[in-house]
């Protein structure tokens, strides 16, 4: 049986995120801002939900059709097969989102299609009333753009973004997503160290070590969908079992994580054993802006401080201008620095080889990126 399935991502990751997609060998089919549909088997729903560094969740797409009116918006809703998926004794709670359309009322639209959903299957099970309390919850959500409503159901639980190690995080964590994606873009490989010096509670480099390791994100967590009866264990199993027959046990990838703040140092170690990349990752003390290049190829990817929670706008000024003087005399080594810091460019001292727009969580970021020298850099701007 085929099914539309939709993974949800941050804005700026749906590129990255339906590479990733295709990686499994599954087809996308349309990519909106903060969410890739593509077709799958059922088997592809674990697969999906613990293989995908970038989704927050991955949902079954029931169905989709235009809705103007709250009557198109309930009959459609109960012309849908909500019984394919939903016992006579399931929960199934309503939430969910209208953008740019006639309908915006989120709580009229949540009591109209959960009105519509009980009337299919009142009519399904011949019941007219539905205590909803055997313990297996189906999440539906409702997702209206541009008055074509999409009604799904949940399979994640908990955000994709809990990977299950992260149990501590310093005062501005950056989410496990957000981090991955910021590491596949720098490429982590065995001949190249990965370094951040700012390293906090370690996610960076816990998720480039993840990666550089083939450890899929999912392995140490629950999902929602592990209850439903049409989504056995077996499934599960075999795709747990298949995410790890690709974990490189012989890797020689390297990552540096470094901080200035010694409470967080023991923090990062705990969450890189709970990941089971502890071996990969030497953590320990060091200014950022006091860091020398060692005789190898390497990589510097990190998240200063904002201003938004640690530091005042005054100290972070001075610290990105000492970044860039230091970080230049690493050349030929690459950088790589996400923050949310508008002017970032001008207090570093110089502009990026490329800038990509992304958000940590609510907060616009850009994850700036130098890889040519200072003089290289002026001569290509004349």
């Amino acid at each position: 049986m085929t099914l539309k399935l939709v993974a949800t991502c941050l804005f700026g990751l749906e590129k990255q995120l339906g590479e990733e997609i295709d990686a499994l060998g599954l087809k996308r089919l349309e990519t909106i801002d903060g969410r890739v549909t593509f077709l799958g088997e059922p088997e592809d729903i674990p697969r999906a939900n613990i293989n995908l560094r970038l989704a927050e969740r991955i949902y079954i797409l029931v169905g989709s059709y235009p809705a103007t009116s709250f009557a198109e918006l309930f009959d459609g809703a109960a012309a849908l097969p909500w019984e394919e998926y939903i016992g006579r004794y399931d929960e199934f709670p309503v939430k969910g989102h209208a953008i740019k359309s006639k309908l915006f009322s989120v709580p009229d639209c949540q009591s109209i299609v959960k009105k519509a959903v009980v009337d299919r299957l009142s009519k399904h099970y011949k019941v007219n009333w539905f205590t909803e309390n055997s313990g297996v919850r189906y999440q539906i959500e409702f997702f209206i753009f541009k008055d074509v409503a999409n009604l799904m159901i949940e399979t994640s639980g908990a955000p994709l973004h809990k990977r299950g190690y992260r149990t501590e995080a310093g005062l501005a964590p950056i989410r496990e997503t957000l981090a991955a994606a910021i590491a596949l873009t720098s490429r982590p490989r065995e001949d190249t160290l990965f370094w951040d010096p700012f390293c906090g509670s370690g996610t960076l480099a816990i998720e480039a070590a993840m990666i550089a390791t083939g450890r899929a994100p999912g392995l140490l967590r629950e999902f929602s969908g592990e209850k439903f009866p049409f989504l056995p264990k077996k499934m599960w199993e075999n795709a747990r079992e298949e995410a790890k027959a690709k974990i490189i046990t012989d890797s020689k990838f390297e990552a540096y994580a470094s901080d200035i703040d010694d409470s967080v140092l023991d923090v990062a170690y705990e969450n890189a054993l709970r990941a089971g990349v502890e071996e990969y990752l030497n953590i320990f003390n060091a200014d950022a802006r006091k860091i020398e290049k060692l005789d190898r190829r390497g990589s510097i990817v990190c998240n200063p401080p904002y201003g938004e929670r640690l530091m005042t706008e005054r100290e972070v000024s001075e610290l990105y201008a000492d970044m860039g003087k230091a970080f230049e005399k690493l050349y030929p080594w690459q950088v790589y620095v996400i923050t949310s810091c508008e002017n970032f460019e001008r207090l570093y001292g110089r502009r990026a080889d490329k800038v990509k727009r992304l958000y940590n969580g609510m907060i616009p970021c850009n994850l700036y990126q130098f890889f040519k020298p200072r003089e290289f850099a002026k001569k290509g701007k004349k």
